[in-house]
């Protein structure tokens, strides 16, 4: 049964995978997530590597190469309990697998360990995840708009994303929150969304901390009147985020979305009936 799930599983998100094969971002890390594995089975390159194994096969794994993939195997698995896209799945398997290929590079021989560990560098310094550059219906604000525009009209409810370009958890969100957009935007329910790391001044004003060790991005913040409402994660005595996970369901159910966009109808059906009359 679980492996006709997988098999559905994949041939559902075939057309996602599909796209990733024009992307480098894709294409680069599966190469060095990979790196290890095809070094010790490519034949011409794997007979001049160290191996402890007891026949001296230098083509095939050790114990402790078995044991380190095993390692990751499980570490990959708990981290993808808690991921929502099929991007945030990939990105844990590209980041668990970065460091397993370290540790094994470097267990073979040290300078292809330290060959490796500075490719992983100039990769993460040049190679950034794609954006999502899909239809939403999503205001982005600035400094100077976002005040103006939650004031504006007080009937208006408002969903915000704060979020910053280099969180990868905000870039796989960014899909979900843009779903979500297309599915609840109306007259009296609008989405925004405001760079946090960019304009450091109204994430301070908001309580919105850009610490990577807060974990508080992204953070979805509903306004009503222009007032906060409620925010999802949650903060606690410390300053630090309360674990929460960014699923569609999860959103729809914590803020309401099928009563505040049967509300929100309500308000522009009274709208064009005062201007009828």
């Amino acid at each position: 049964m679980g492996l006709i799930t997988g098999v559905i599983a994949f041939f559902y998100h075939l057309p996602q995978i599909y796209k990733w094969l024009f992307k480098p971002y894709y294409i680069l890390s599966i190469l060095m997530s990979s790196a290890f594995l095809i070094l010790r089975k490519c034949p011409g390159l794997c007979e001049n590597l160290n191996t402890e194994r007891e026949d001296g096969n230098p083509c095939d794994f050790d114990w402790r190469e078995v044991e380190i993939l095993m390692f990751l195997s499980a570490i990959v698995m708990m981290k993808n309990r808690r991921a929502i896209t099929l991007e945030q799945h990939a990105g844990n398997l590209f980041m668990f697998s970065k460091v397993a290929n370290v540790i094994l590079f470097f267990r073979l021989d040290i300078r292809l360990g330290i060959f490796y560990f500075a490719l992983c560098i100039a990769f993460v310094m040049t190679c950034k995840p794609p954006l999502y550059m899909g239809p939403e219906y999503i205001k982005y604000f600035s400094e100077k708009t976002i005040d103006e525009e939650l004031n504006h009209d007080t009937r208006v409810t408002w969903i915000v994303e704060f979020y910053a370009n280099w969180s990868p958890e905000c870039q796989s969100f960014a899909p979900v929150f843009a779903d979500l957009s297309l599915k609840y935007n109306c007259a009296g329910l609008r989405f925004g969304k405001i760079d946090a790391g960019r304009y450091g001044e109204v994430a301070q004003r908001y309580k919105v901390s850009t610490s990577p060790l807060a974990k508080q991005l992204p953070s979805l913040v509903l306004f009503q009147s222009g007032r906060e409402v409620m925010r999802r994660p949650m903060v606690d005595n410390k300053c630090r985020a309360v674990s929460w996970t960014f699923s569609e369901e999860n959103i729809i159910r914590e803020f309401n979305l099928n009563e505040l966009y049967e509300a929100s109808k309500k308000i522009k059906k009274g709208r064009e009936d005062t201007l009828n009359f």
